[in-house]
């Protein structure tokens, strides 16, 4: 195994109870490098991608990356991967915290889970001893109380562990790793759910080899240094990510009363990073390996959403229950976000879920009766915040919207649909791209539906980062407009979607040079790629994940924006602008190689070494 890797996977048959390890070829480790990347070539190469997300067939696969547990800033990154439950497509999801790390020092770079249990289990794995546990103790538990007991165990686990959502099948079920940080998005808690398997506990003392540690070093010191040289990364640490929301509201980035509204200065104040910081704030929080410590630990001491120190929320969190709820009390925000962490739930699958029933209720598409009394008027928090459980534990309407706001409105109907912002079937995150129209042609173009994590987009089209030394550039990006947006985006996810196999946080991809994380990846692996050669790995990353969802039967009907998304805005930074959707899809198909079903071409597969998607496109 090469350097950087801790050498082994584990295989896990939770129908069978077993487990036993297993090894992937360095020419693999190469070309996919880690993380999500490696995991879709493993889920193309070994499962079957037409099985029911939450069937035994489904494989859950949890992997790290090479800079993992390297201590290179921003590397406690692993990704969450499967066929995802809430739009049945390529699934994944990033997450931070401590876990990847300490799988790396337990001896494994990776975890795949197969089968289904009989009965509730949780996972532990100690210095590459792995077996399977008893969890029907903790089967109802919340993710807290999981974490709390299982932690009680051995103080050293490090858990990643699913809440009532999850048990529940809910479609936009999330993992939580130590309370704190979380893989949200595509409903991949479900998958865990459906499988019986409560947790996964790790610990590990062993320390992975780095090809050149004195290279390394060097390495490391120049990146601390551009960490503190970097605006980016203080105002991240003074005031997390919701730092910019005033700005966005500014920009036309941030999105009101379901995407229905351009400006609200009084309420972004109200929810904005520094408030946070003035009424709130108990003290900054890092995962592992990182000088930034952009998250938050909070605490509500008085009033009807008191809450002990815990965790805060992230800008998306703050927006989703905040700005598109019409609500600017960010103490109900905190609520909101601490259910949504016990239960285990997406913070912006479920916002926008109940943004939506909110507007439906205005419409009198749903009723007060369909409610079961619940009066969902514009920020009603009490009411906002009972739903947050009833979809978590499935009751009354909250059955319908745990399918994710797309499903959810298509079972209600009578012009529902109209009122989703999604692509693919993932609610869009919390930046307009009315504001940012190349943000617009990354939700279209995004493997796993509309994200802003799968590329650089939103650090470059807003000026928050720039590579001109790795691809040609603009000074300063014009938000709304489509010119030049194709090639920026191409470039954008070739180099970002990079975070989620190295892995690495993607605001340490905003914050370093480059070449500085190039030769900390040369110096731990060994393999001295070039820079041409690690963008190739993003660019291979992301033609397979989308084969795989031609197989599953994307084509370039999918690739489009909702109609609330090309319907103009009346008010704010964005008012009368939308994005160019056919210019943007045309410029973009012709740049990465898609041809008009978009689907890669042949000879572009040729040219990425991916002969085998070839042959199981073209020759069905």
């Amino acid at each position: 195994m090469a350097n950087g890797y801790a050498g082994a996977f584990l295989l896990v048959d939770l129908t069978k109870g077993s487990v036993s390890d297993f090894t992937v070829d360095e020419g693999a480790l190469r070309d996919f490098v880690g993380g999500s990347s490696l995991a879709a070539k493993l889920f193309f190469d070994r499962f079957p991608l037409d099985a029911d997300p939450l069937s035994q067939d489904n494989p859950l696969m949890i992997m790290t990356g090479p800079l993992v547990g390297s201590g290179f800033p921003g590397t406690s990154r692993f990704s969450i991967c499967a066929k995802a439950p809430q739009t049945g497509i390529w699934g994944e999801s990033a997450c931070g915290g401590t876990f990847g790390p300490e799988l790396k020092r337990a001896g494994y770079d990776g975890i795949v889970i197969t089968g289904m249990s009989a009965a509730p289990v949780y996972l532990s794995i100690v210095d590459r001893k792995a077996k399977l546990e008893d969890a029907s103790d903790l089967w109802g538990k919340d993710v807290y109380e999981t974490t709390d007991a299982l932690k009680a165990r051995d103080p050293g686990y490090k858990v990643l562990a699913i809440g009532q959502a999850g048990e529940n099948l809910v479609k936009i079920a999330s993992i939580g790793n130590d309370k704190g940080h979380f893989s949200g998005r595509t409903g991949l808690g479900a998958v865990m759910g459906s499988k019986r398997l409560k947790a996964v506990v790790v610990r590990g003392s062993a320390k992975p080899q780095k090809a050149d540690e004195a290279l390394f070093k060097e390495v490391l010191k120049k990146a601390l240094a551009e960490v503190k040289d970097s605006a980016l990364a203080d105002g991240l640490h003074l005031m997390g990510s919701d730092a910019n929301m005033e700005l966005g509201m500014i920009k036309g980035d941030v999105p009101v009363k379901n995407w229905t509204v351009g400006e609200a200065f009084d309420m972004a104040a109200n929810l904005s990073g520094p408030t946070m910081r003035e009424k709130y704030l108990t003290k900054e929080h890092a995962c592992s390996n990182c000088p930034v410590a952009c998250k938050r630990m909070v605490r509500v001491d008085e009033g009807p959403y008191r809450t002990d120190e815990g965790p805060g929320p992230e800008y998306e969190t703050c927006a989703t229950f905040g700005t598109m709820l019409m609500n600017d009390d960010l103490a109900a925000v905190i609520k909101a976000n601490e259910l949504c962490n016990r239960y285990g739930m997406d913070t912006i699958s479920c916002g926008s879920a109940i943004a939506l029933a909110m507007e439906l209720y205005e419409k009198g598409i749903l009723t007060r009766d369909e409610l079961d009394g619940l009066d969902l008027v514009w920020g009603n928090m009490d009411a906002a915040l009972e739903l947050v459980r009833r979809i978590a534990f499935r009751k009354g309407i909250g059955d319908i919207l745990a399918e994710g706001c797309l499903k959810a409105a298509q079972k209600i109907g009578r012009g529902a649909e109209e009122c989703v912002v999604h692509v693919k079937g993932l609610e869009a995150p919390m930046h307009d791209p009315r504001g940012f129209h190349g943000m617009g042609l990354a939700y279209m173009m995004s493997n796993r539906g509309a994200c802003h994590l799968q590329h650089a987009v939103l650090a470059t089209e807003q000026g928050m980062a720039s590579w001109p030394e790795l691809f040609d550039m603009e000074d300063d990006y014009v938000g709304p407009t489509s010119e030049g947006k194709a090639m920026l985006v191409f470039n954008s996810e070739n180099y970002g979607i990079l975070g989620n196999s190295l892995a690495i946080c993607h605001y340490l991809v905003d914050i370093l040079r480059p070449e500085t994380i190039l030769a900390a990846f040369n110096a731990v692996t060994g393999f001295n790629l070039s820079k041409d050669e690690l963008l190739a790995t993003g660019m291979r990353d992301w033609t397979l994940k989308r084969g795989i969802n031609n197989l599953l039967g994307i084509t370039s009907k999918d690739d489009v924006l909702p109609k609330r998304i090309l319907t103009a805005l009346s008010d704010g930074a964005a008012a009368g602008s939308v994005p160019d959707m056919d210019r943007l899809k045309k410029e973009y198909y012709a740049i990465r190689g898609l041809d008009e079903n978009g689907y890669p071409k042949p000879e572009k597969l040729d040219e990425l070494g991916l002969s085998d998607l070839k042959q199981r496109l073209y020759n069905r």
